[in-house]
């Protein structure tokens, strides 16, 4: 019998453990993500005091040479610091993703509230366009309004907002329904308060979490989506390039200059995967079902 408490005892502890560490690496994880976001903001927003030589400038004598303590990320085909190009060509990506999230999230945020709270007639038209428009995969959406227009950087972020509004849209239409169904908003009925003020003091306040989660996890994808694009030609065409842009200049030279595509490749996966990580840290956090120690 002893023996029989022994072993669950130590069960026990071990579990208890195995919690802890998960938990501790989990927290170094978002930690380190958002370490790492900070790190490419503040790249965006004063590459000159981080990038040690300007983007523009070209070496001659310096070409293709590969990573060293003088060139982190080694020089480009023109003679030009790999990793200045990639601090300066951050403010375009970053730019990218964070304005097409803001935009659409506001459309797509509109959208769904407006056809969650109104229902009826109203709900089954626009629900059924955002389905037809869901059933096209957000890169080709975004893919065909970019080659529909010129290149610019207001066209790269429209064809990414829009591409992604129909996400938006359904997540917050089912939180809304949701909300009503609740015993508060109920009781805010019962008491005679009028539709408009249950919208604004409760039904509003109550649904942005979601929206929230899920703008940060879909500025990862656009950054991916805005990348994309530049890759294959359709991004901003200028002396400066973007990440998408630099990936694309690179391909010519995998064989004789890996590092050209590899350290903005690296860059651009290593934002993503930080920025989900935080999203997914911050439904856990404003999720009131989840399991936190």
């Amino acid at each position: 019998m002893p023996t029989n408490k022994t072993g669950i005892k130590k069960r026990s502890i071990s579990s208890i453990t195995g919690v802890v560490k998960r938990f501790i690496v989990s927290q170094l994880l978002v930690y380190g993500s958002i370490l790492f976001i900070i790190f490419i903001v503040a790249c965006a927003l004063f590459p000159e005091w981080i990038a040690p030589y300007s983007p523009t400038v070209m070496m001659p004598s310096h070409i293709l040479q590969p990573p060293n303590a003088v060139h982190l990320f080694g020089t480009d085909f023109l003679g030009r610091d790999v990793f200045s190009v990639v601090v300066h060509g951050s403010r375009d990506s970053l730019l990218i993703g964070v304005a097409s999230v803001i935009a659409g999230g506001i459309i797509g945020g509109t959208i769904g509230v407006l056809a969650g709270y109104i229902e009826g007639f109203f709900d089954i038209i626009v629900m059924r366009l955002v389905e037809i428009i869901m059933t096209i995969p957000g890169i080709l959406l975004a893919l065909a309004i970019a080659a529909a227009l010129k290149p610019s950087l207001f066209n790269i972020v429209l064809a990414v907002a829009i591409s992604a509004v129909p996400g938006y849209a359904r997540v917050l239409r089912g939180q809304i329904l949701s909300i009503k169904r609740r015993s508060f908003i109920t009781a805010a009925r019962s008491i005679g308060t009028s539709r408009i003020q249950i919208f604004v003091r409760h039904v509003l306040p109550n649904s942005w979490s979601p929206l929230l989660v899920m703008a940060t996890i879909g500025m990862g994808t656009s950054i991916l989506v805005g990348s994309s694009l530049s890759f294959l030609g359709l991004g901003i065409i200028k002396e400066i390039p973007d990440w998408g842009s630099l990936l694309s200049q690179g391909r010519s030279y995998l064989t004789v200059a890996w590092w050209m595509s590899t350290f903005p490749g690296l860059i651009i996966t290593m934002l993503v995967l930080s920025v989900n990580l935080l999203g997914d840290h911050l439904r856990d956090y404003l999720d009131p079902k989840s399991s936190r120690i």
